[in-house]
């Protein structure tokens, strides 16, 4: 009877030893391009003899790709900006959005209510790159290509966003409506129930939207290319990141491209790991069937 407790446990080692094996070797494959990008970015563009570039490890570091970038060589700062701001409005547009129309939908009951969540649910599942002739001469009309590239990517970023109701509207569902009830008896409105009450309960589901709303517009590349078209001052760093590895001297924008890539990863890893706690939570909290 001694020995199956003992083989019991030499049998969890070694399942244990496979397992942190095997996430340690998924782990190397998974982080081997971000080394690769910083190690990159400080690669001095010198060819080695023979023609050949060493392109893992590089055999003389220097700062020249980050200089260049806070040079006034490029307008590097200026797409970064152009970023923020797009990123920064469809976050806080489309949080809003999400939030109010997932409130609707999971505390008010209205003629068509199951009718319309339903299309919205089969609308959702077709790619939004699919409507980007109509958006873009759509766009057109009112000025909101080329120059006024910056406002027409807010408003394509924000302007379905209440289709995405799914997780937000399953949190709401789990908050008790007694309360709502309770506010709704002190003499509060359906908008003073929404921010008094809900929106202080929602904390790690408002995070979840504003990070999943920031990101879309952040590593946005197909509409941005799309309605910018050309006009190099409404590039976002990912449309004018792409045109530095078409040019003929691919080599030393390479270099170049990888030092953007580590300064646009940086804000968006920062934020992640300050709020993953809420990030989860506000995921967890909504899958729930409502």
């Amino acid at each position: 009877m001694a020995k199956e407790p003992k083989m019991h446990k030499q049998h969890k080692k070694l399942s244990n030893g496979i397992t942190y094996a095997l996430l340690i070797l998924i782990s190397i494959i998974w982080l081997f391009p971000f080394v690769c990008l910083i190690l990159q970015s400080f690669r001095s563009y010198i060819t080695e003899p023979g023609g050949l570039v060493n392109y893992l490890l590089p055999k003389q570091f220097s700062l020249d790709s980050y200089k260049f970038l806070f040079s006034g060589e490029c307008n590097f700062f200026g797409w970064y900006k152009n970023t923020i701001i797009i990123a920064t409005f469809v976050a806080i547009f489309q949080t809003l959005f999400v939030l109010m129309v997932s409130y609707a939908l999971s505390r008010m009951r209205f003629k068509g209510r199951k009718a319309l969540m339903n299309l919205w649910l089969v609308l959702g599942m077709f790619p939004g790159f699919l409507t980007m002739i109509c958006l873009y001469f759509l766009l057109k009309q009112f000025g909101l290509t080329q120059e006024g590239a910056i406002p027409g990517l807010i408003l394509i970023g924000f302007a379905s966003s209440g289709m995405g109701y799914y997780v937000c509207k399953g949190y709401f569902d789990t908050i008790p409506k007694s309360l709502d009830e309770a506010a709704r008896i002190d003499g509060a409105n359906r908008a003073q129930v929404f921010a008094i009450m809900l929106i202080p309960l929602s904390k790690p589901i408002i995070i979840y939207t504003a990070l999943v709303a920031f990101m879309a517009p952040w590593c946005d590349y197909i509409f941005a290319s799309y309605v910018a078209f050309g006009y190099s001052d409404s590039y976002n760093v990912a449309v004018a990141m792409q045109r530095w590895v078409w040019t003929n001297d691919y080599q030393g924008y390479f270099t170049r491209f990888c030092a953007g890539g580590v300064l646009v990863a940086v804000p968006i890893t920062i934020l992640f790991m300050c709020l993953q706690k809420y990030y989860v939570e506000g995921v967890t909290g909504g899958a729930v069937k409502g």
